[in-house]
């Protein structure tokens, strides 16, 4: 028996079909080991000595493994054919030697880059060993994630409370959407003028021409800067007579795009078809892994994690196949066309993107497939086949004009384009992230000489615009062509800044959280070399490098933590103060922006004699007055909306004016004004000022409601809560709604029932309100405090004492360790719960655990909750430093 051992169960059940019963294919489920995310994974001390540990799941699939190889006459390891599939059968190798089941036994490593019956069969026949370059490039690419992941995170939590990681490729990711929204934030808008005249050839056919020189002057763009000078050329162009100086018309070519590479896809997926990176990588992983034709699973498209842009012989030979049958003989170029790579530090060579077989187009292989695959494999297919197809031919034609008025001579230009033949554009034509279409309307026959008759002039006033926000295809494309990251590190790295809560999608667009900013201004302040583009690309360079077998994979290792662990020994001695100042003075645009009346943006709205500035809390970061504790003003981080971003407004930090604060009107019972708020925690609604020691009023904003549209009378709602429903007519007990932790409720003696709408807390009445506490009731109401015994152990915190386990919890299954508590995800079960990922909650959670007891308050029937909170933003920065936490492995990417 031969024991085949691949990724995904997926990919094993197709490549079972192929094999026959003198195989037996299993999956490994992907990486089956990985550094512990604890201190000592990885000791630099120790030549890099590396620590590796199997979850659970894994450990199970692994024994399962080694029991069939045991069995075994021969081990074929058929993992994915890039430096992460090399790895995992590294790591299968390696688990397996341990447990004694290779004994003599010949072990063989096959790749192929497609899942069909002829490429798995052909690769069989081609074994090789495992490529020892392609694992020591993964040990450092890991090695090197983890140093910089559980050597810079601690950093970052003990000098910058709130920030959660820092990563090789995540913090310089990071820093590429913060620098572009500080170009956004300090752009000044130029106006200019644009001055086009109608004009109509003898025979009477209209077309446009701009104004381009006067005088013997050229005009660009953002020559014509005032309404004065665009009347005065309006004036001039009014009153001229207007001749043809010159017709230039000349061919041109437009050539087809390469395949698809990763980047690539990513990007035109989500251009044209609105997906994310990461959704673009799973509906590709399916196609690849093969889907169900006729009976017969097939992979439908080639390996999906590539730098390649060329195509094997016989597939070329397949796709000209194509062409001459679906397109005209012209279609078609006389001989194949090659392709090379042009991103910098291309990765191992691999085949593009392509179908497994031209032959099954997309309309035929759609109805087996659900609607985004449909999308996604007409999208490959369409782009491969247009990549041999013949150029585009066009004629760009351009018209010089002379217009003369009272000794004036001034310039126009008109130009102009047509498609002679369509070329791949028959098929596919790439979309385009920020640019405008170049493509020009076509001109009309004009002869040289001939005089033109002005039938309009019209003088546009317009305003230069700041650089778009970074899509997720816009920040692949840059960060390839930097040499940033590789095409399997893309998706998950946008994946982790979202997580982090670093960045946000805003219309598609990113835009960085203040907690992003801060952790870039930081890094920037402190570690600039480690957030520098040239260098992390130089970085990925020498990993290419350990690849190729030209350089050792520890010397790399060396060279890095020698200056790395320096850098980071500095910083023990960094105080407060100096952080504060940094980071004040590297985001004071963003923090204090301009306010445009030549006020000081950095006075203090509420005392008038302070001034603002960036604070450390235990809740993260904020400002605040100087004059504090008699001044106790407090604002998040930044204002957003129009005045501090041009272009593109925030949501509801848009609705606030440039103090963080707006008078919605007064209440009518107090008299005192109600005010909108930007506070720590968000935005909330205020009744009345501070007096001496009384706190006011205060709610935050239900999730959903929009700062923007809110008035006074759903802002004195929101003050009023909770509110009295009545008296219930069994016991006579009162019945209040409100908002709480877990969204709007009604209680009832002592008892809450949940409400289906925020909306609905100020409309229930009582008997919608009995019922509701009638259905909790039959129900058993809410369940009982769950049981101290624990689901399942986990071990030892690696670097607290005492045990770490998993719960029951009555609001689903948590994680425990000592006094604190993390709810598990929805996509983590307590089967598949790690030591690693449940320290990794464990700290976050630990993290915020101060903001617990406030937000626990606002479920009681008071509405102290946001006072509270918002009171504590006033506090100074905490002293202390928080507990030591153990960063999560997420971060190192």
């Amino acid at each position: 028996m031969n024991l085949v051992i691949v990724e995904s169960p997926a990919k094993a059940k197709t490549i079972n079909k192929y094999l026959g019963s003198a195989y037996q294919v299993v999956a490994s489920y992907g990486h089956v080991r990985d550094l512990p995310s604890k201190d000592g994974s990885v000791l630099p001390d120790e030549d890099f000595a590396m620590s590796w540990e199997a979850d659970p799941k894994s450990a199970k699939r692994l024994s399962d493994i080694a029991v069939a190889a045991k069995a075994a006459d021969r081990i074929i390891l058929a993992t994915d054919p890039d430096r992460e599939g090399e790895a995992i059968s590294w790591h299968v190798l390696e688990v397996l030697k341990q447990k004694r089941a290779i004994k003599d036994k010949p072990v063989e490593r096959v790749v192929f880059n497609a899942i069909t019956k002829q490429a798995v069969l052909d690769a069989m026949k081609n074994p090789r060993p495992i490529d020892e370059a392609l694992v020591d490039a993964y040990l450092a690419r890991r090695a090197l994630d983890y140093l910089v992941g559980f050597t810079l995170s601690p950093v970052l939590w003990r000098k910058l409370p709130g920030a959660r990681s820092a990563g090789r490729v995540q913090s310089v990711a990071l820093r590429l959407v913060c620098d572009r929204e500080n170009e956004i934030e300090t752009f000044k808008r130029r106006e200019y003028w644009s001055l086009v005249a109608r004009l109509a050839t003898p025979r009477g056919d209209e077309f446009e021409a701009r104004l381009v020189g006067a005088d013997g002057k050229k005009i660009a763009r953002l020559d014509v800067g005032t309404a004065e000078e665009a009347e005065a050329f309006r004036k001039a162009l009014d009153a001229g007579r207007y001749s043809v100086v010159d017709v230039e018309s000349k061919p041109a070519k437009r050539h087809p795009f390469a395949p698809f590479t990763t980047s690539t896809l990513q990007q035109e997926a989500s251009r044209k078809l609105g997906f994310a990176p990461n959704r673009t990588m799973q509906i590709a992983q399916r196609l690849y892994e093969g889907v169900d034709i006729g009976g017969e699973t097939v992979g439908l498209i080639t390996y999906m994690r590539t730098d390649g842009v060329d195509m094997a012989p016989e597939a070329v030979a397949a796709v000209r196949g194509v062409i001459g049958e679906d397109f005209s003989a012209r279609h078609l170029p006389g001989a194949p066309r090659r392709y090379q790579v042009k991103a910098k530090n291309a990765q191992e060579a691999h085949e593009a993107i392509r179908p497994t077989d031209p032959q099954r187009r997309p309309r035929e292989v759609a109805r087996m497939l659900d609607a985004d695959q449909a999308k996604l494999y007409e999208l490959i297919w369409k782009r491969t086949v247009a990549s041999q197809m013949e150029s585009a031919e066009l004629q760009r034609t351009s018209v010089d004009i002379l217009a003369e008025a009272g000794g004036r001579k001034l310039d126009l230009r008109a130009s102009g384009q047509v498609v002679t033949f369509d070329g791949f554009l028959a098929l596919y034509n790439e979309d385009r992230d920020d640019d405008g279409d170049e493509d020009e309307g076509r001109l009309p026959r004009i002869e040289k000489g001939e005089s033109l008759e002005k039938r309009a002039i019209e003088a546009t006033q317009h305003f230069t615009e700041p650089p778009p926000r970074y899509s997720e295809a816009t920040l692949v494309k840059r960060m390839e062509e930097l040499g940033i990251g590789r095409p399997s590190t893309y998706a998950a790295t946008l994946t982790v800044l979202r997580d982090r809560e670093y960045v946000r999608i805003e219309k598609k667009r990113l835009v960085p959280e203040d907690k992003g900013r801060l952790v870039t201004a930081f890094l920037q302040s402190f570690f600039a070399r480690y957030v520098e583009y040239d260098f992390t690309a130089d970085l990925e360079e020498k990993l290419d490098q350990i690849s190729a077998g030209e350089i050792a994979w520890k010397d790399v290792l060396r060279e890095f933590w020698r200056q790395f662990s320096l850098d980071v020994s500095e910083t023990k001695e960094l105080r407060v103060a100096q952080v504060l100042d940094a980071l004040n003075d590297l985001l004071g645009p963003h923090i204090f922006p301009d306010k445009g009346d030549g006020t000081d943006p950095r006075a203090c709205p509420s005392c008038g004699a302070g001034r603002l500035s960036l604070k450390l809390g235990k809740f993260g970061a904020f400002i605040g007055c100087s004059n504090y504790p008699e001044c106790r003003y407090t604002r998040q981080l930044a204002v957003t909306g129009e005045e501090a971003t041009p272009g593109e407004g925030g949501e509801n930090g848009s609705a606030l004016g440039t103090d963080g604060v707006k008078v919605l009107g007064k209440d009518p019972e107090t008299g005192l004004d109600v005010t909108l708020r930007s506070g720590r925690f968000g935005v909330y609604v205020q009744l009345g000022e501070a007096e001496g020691k009384e706190k006011p009023k205060r709610a935050s904003l239900p999730k959903g409601w929009e700062a923007a549209s809110l008035d006074l009378e759903r802002a004195l709602a929101l003050l009023s809560l909770p509110r009295d429903v009545g008296v219930h007519p069994e016991d006579g007990k009162p019945i209040q709604a409100g908002i709480g932790r877990y969204g709007p409720f009604v209680l009832h003696d002592g008892k809450y029932a949940n409400l289906d709408s925020v909306d609905e807390v100020f409309t229930v009445g009582i008997n919608r309100a009995v019922a509701v506490i009638a259905e909790k009731q039959a129900k058993g109401g809410r369940p009982a405090r769950a049981s101290a015994e624990p689901l399942k152990s986990l071990g030892e915190h690696p670097t607290l004492s005492g045990p770490v386990t998993v719960h029951a919890g009555k609001y689903g299954p948590y994680v425990k360790h000592g006094a604190v508590n993390a709810t598990l995800p929805k996509t983590l079960t307590p089967e598949a719960v790690t030591l690693e990922a449940a320290v990794a909650l464990i700290a976050e959670r630990a993290a915020k655990a101060p903001a617990t007891k406030t937000r626990a308050a606002s479920s009681r029937p008071k509405a102290a909750a946001p006072a509270k909170a918002a009171s504590k933003a006033a506090k100074p920065a905490a002293k202390a430093a928080p507990k030591k936490k153990t960063a999560s492995k997420a971060g190192a990417e």
